[in-house]
């Protein structure tokens, strides 16, 4: 393979990676500091055990997600120097901001939430965790900023060969990246809520840990199908914005090939690149996929034949990703609905507690599906419109890229395992008991 080919394999296996540790820090941080401030304010031990142990699956999950984001960074500098060079001075102060901004502050004051117990005041020590919190999702917006310009480039000038830097505050306010830090973020949160009903759920079926796992069901009950419909509605904001920002991605997510107004969208569809048409079209819903653009029946989608072949993203991946992410959000809203529902006798139900457990991995699987469409439906270029991916890559061989692409799988490899081992070993362990009782139960035991 050449050496284009490799770093992007490269780039693929260190995005992938590195992206199943973000969402789970940015959807555990607030849950966590949520649950200490009702610890705080109700005096309540199980919430304290609860966020102590959701805090201990946070820091072995934080933890890895700083290494593989460092090496990830690394990359623009060794595969795609061009890439630098070119929007260097944009992309370059979008990621300085993040490291100096809110990596350090989300560093320091995780430490001070950890070894903060029993030496600040409660509501001091809760202040810290919201910082990490805070803090963890600006981090969240910058990296997310730089991504949206590269999706849709604003706010720059040609010049010297260069794209530098003209209007910091267009880029940073644009709608592609505000919306694409709400939706990212939204699942986040939702695999946060996912996360913390699958452990529950777990330990509410061996009848372990009842105070404090029932109370973190019924919380992340109540966040996870928030979040859930949220990021439908969202979400469908964010696919709307592609009619104008990116319509050859909105053409490969719907596998239109001709230009036309009063979109049907067919719930059964398979496309059919090599002859610009679709294999199956069935099962019609008349107008569906213009009104979701446009609001109106009438509104023009662009087809993929309005696009030279070199200019079209690949279909078959954009397309079963989109489908496969939006059906898992339904998922996602059903189970949110369900152990609302149950919120208050979960253990009556333990089919619904096993379902629980084994969906822990489908919100990881939606969120990768995410980025696979967002980034793959944005080929052939690197900056939408401005520089093809081809075009970016460092002058290399493949000698050079592929003993750093088997490393990274490697290094990768075991990170992942024994971040999984010790996230699976603690979770099935379950909250520390020191003892201590609820509120609850001291008051009753003192109303005998």
């Amino acid at each position: 393979m050449d050496p284009l080919t490799l770093s992007r394999i490269q780039f693929a296996v260190a995005t992938y990676f590195h992206f199943l540790f973000v969402p789970l820090t940015l959807g555990l941080a607030p849950m966590i500091a949520i649950l200490e401030t009702i610890y705080v304010r109700t005096k309540d031990e199980d919430y304290k055990k609860a966020a102590q142990f959701w805090g201990k699956l946070f820091l072995i999950n934080f933890a890895v997600g700083i290494v593989t984001g460092i090496t990830l960074e690394f990359q623009f500098g060794t595969n795609w120097s061009r890439y630098s060079e070119f929007v260097g001075d944009i992309f370059g102060s979008l990621l300085a901001i993040e490291a100096t901004l809110a990596f350090f502050l989300e560093s320091t004051f995780i430490a001070v939430w950890v070894f903060g117990w029993n030496k600040l005041r409660p509501s001091l020590h809760c202040g810290a965790i919201w910082i990490v919190a805070i803090a963890t999702n600006i981090s969240a917006f910058w990296i997310l900023v730089a991504n949206a310009w590269m999706q849709h480039p604003v706010g720059y000038v040609i010049r010297n060969g260069r794209a530098e830097l003209e209007d910091f505050f267009a880029i940073i306010t644009q709608p592609f990246a505000l919306l694409e830090f709400v939706h990212t973020v939204g699942g986040a949160w939702i695999l946060g809520g996912m996360f913390v009903l699958g452990v529950s759920a777990y330990h509410l079926l061996r009848g372990q840990h009842v105070g404090v796992m029932r109370k973190s069901f019924k919380f992340a009950a109540i966040w996870t199908l928030v979040f859930a419909v949220f990021e439908i509605g969202q979400g469908h904001m964010s696919a709307e914005i592609l009619r104008h920002t990116q319509p050859a991605k909105l053409a490969a997510m719907e596998a239109q090939w001709e230009t036309s107004d009063d979109v049907p969208m067919y719930l059964v569809l398979w496309p059919d690149p090599e002859n610009e048409t679709n294999k199956i079209e069935a099962m019609k819903v008349p107008s569906v996929v213009s009104i979701l653009a446009g609001y109106r029946k009438n509104t023009v989608i662009e087809g993929l034949k309005e696009f030279e072949p070199e200019d079209r993203p690949p279909v078959i991946v954009p397309f079963v990703s989109f489908r496969l992410m939006v059906g898992l959000a339904f998922v996602f809203v059903a189970l949110g609905a369900l152990a609302w529902w149950r919120r208050n006798d979960p253990e009556r139900w333990p089919w619904l507690l096993r379902v629980l457990a084994w969906a822990i991995p489908l919100p990881y699987l939606a969120i990768q599906l995410g980025w696979t469409l967002a980034e793959i439906g944005r080929q052939p270029w690197i900056v939408y419109g401005l520089m093809r991916t081809k075009d970016a890559v460092s002058p290399v061989t493949t000698a050079q890229v592929f003993p750093t692409l088997i490393t990274f799988i490697l290094l990768y490899g075991v990170l992942g395992a024994i971040d999984f081992w010790l996230l699976v070993k603690y979770a099935r362990k379950g909250p520390v008991d020191h003892g201590a009782k609820p509120a609850e139960a001291t008051a009753s035991e003192g109303g005998e």
